[in-house]
């Protein structure tokens, strides 16, 4: 969906379709109908935005076919959707039983993920709504932070500038620009704001710049409007924000029993301890584990927060509680000044299927109540920070069709 920030920025909303396993094109459009129309009508909005996911052989095969990319834009455009970010931080098969590390890989060492992106590049310039200002591309930042030497760090810099040069080409061809932003993950190269200032600050920022994931920000225990003040003053802008919320544990000791409810096997979900912030390193093992498993092992100190993403408008039950408070001030830095911090917004939530089984979704009808549900809190957030809607849009706070799925058990009783 579309916004206006009183500076007369169009500000695009959508959500990630990385939540979705379909890796060919029969398989993204038949979600499309099954996911992107029901939360659309939910909604009441015409267009819905996407932040399309295409896995790596989907994309090449796009990218080599212009028929392809047009039956693309036409099955979106007819379906009221429209795209103006992609997600290419998943190479492949992100929704397997298991992903763990495997989603850092490939990484910008190598071809393959130049190749990758530079794919989705020549996709989503012809996906762009005419009206649409620019594109955007979210990817790995780098890699992940084990093994890293300098042949390794040379091997990036050099892919970097390819994917600089690439973009270029893409624009001469196209008329339309897209940009690139990396994304600073728990556990990889670029970890915190600061890392990016030190590593990326040297690339081509007119193309290539910073995706925040509001999750990220809220598990690196960084304050938003200092760390986009890092961002600014390094000269790194923000091309994309990913709208999302981490688990927070007040109190792991008192709270481990509800924890271990959220281990599970597909994803990673790095722990922070509140003292990383002031490490030199925050993946120092003194306040960090690579996954929630570890980190109830090793008994962080202090309050916790997990890289485990959990819907905007359905925090986890007491004694848990979510990030959406960094969120909030995040949004309200980047939003509510007198000059639009970011054009494009995704929902990423990927993690519904692995949520603790009384919150998970039975059926796809409530999966697109769910990812509704979140949309339209985000909606209303940027809403109440002055942000113009378009007509017809619902209220999250009026439309109880957009509740989270109830919960069935004491151990997920409905919040």
């Amino acid at each position: 969906m579309r916004l206006r920030h009183a500076d007369g920025t169009t500000v695009h909303l959508g959500y990630c379709t990385n939540v979705h396993p379909a890796e060919d094109l029969p398989g993204i459009l038949a979600q499309l109908d099954t996911y992107g129309v029901a939360v659309r009508r939910a909604l009441d909005t015409d267009p819905l935005g996407l932040g399309l996911w295409l896995a790596a052989p989907v994309a090449a095969a796009l990218a080599a076919d212009p028929a392809a990319r047009r039956r693309l834009r036409h099955e979106l455009a007819v379906r009221g959707l429209e795209v103006v970010t992609l997600n290419g931080f998943p190479y492949a098969a992100f929704q397997a039983p298991v992903v763990k590390g495997a989603v850092y890989h490939p990484d910008w060492t190598t071809p393959d993920r130049l190749a990758y992106t530079l794919d989705l590049a020549r996709v989503l310039a012809d996906l762009l709504p005419d009206d649409a200002a620019r594109g955007s591309i979210s990817t790995l930042p780098l890699a992940w932070r084990t093994p890293w030497d300098t042949a390794r760090a040379e091997a990036a810099r050099r892919r970097l500038d390819a994917l600089a040069a690439g973009l270029a080409a893409v624009e001469r061809e196209t008329g339309r620009g897209v940009r690139v932003g990396f994304e600073p993950e728990p556990g990889c190269l670029v970890e915190s704001t600061g890392q990016a200032r030190e590593v990326l600050s040297a690339m081509d920022t007119d193309r290539l710049g910073i995706c925040l994931d509001l999750a990220h920000l809220a598990c690196a225990w960084e304050e938003p409007v200092e760390a986009l003040a890092r961002l600014r003053d390094a000269g790194l802008p923000v091309v994309k924000v990913q709208v999302s919320a981490a688990v927070e544990a007040p109190d792991p000791a008192g709270s481990a029993e509800a924890l271990r409810r959220w281990v599970e096997p597909r994803f990673l979900h790095q722990t922070r301890a509140a003292g990383c912030a002031g490490a030199a390193d925050p993946a120092d093992p003194a306040y960090a584990a690579d996954d929630l498993d570890a980190a109830l092992a090793a008994r962080l100190p202090g309050a916790w927060r997990v890289h485990y993403h959990v819907p905007l408008h359905a925090p986890p039950e007491p004694p848990l509680r979510s990030t959406v408070p960094v969120l909030r001030a995040a949004l309200a830095a980047l939003y509510a000044g007198p000059v639009a911090g970011c054009d494009h917004l995704d929902v990423e939530t990927y993690t519904w299927g692995v949520l603790p089984a009384a919150r998970r979704p039975r059926t796809d009808a409530e999966l697109a109540t769910g990812i509704a549900a979140e949309l339209a809190f985000a909606r209303d957030e940027l809403v109440g920070l002055g942000l113009a809607t378009t007509a017809g849009a619902v209220s999250a706070r009026s439309a109880p069709v957009l509740r989270a799925p109830q919960s069935r058990t004491k151990e997920g009783a409905a919040s």
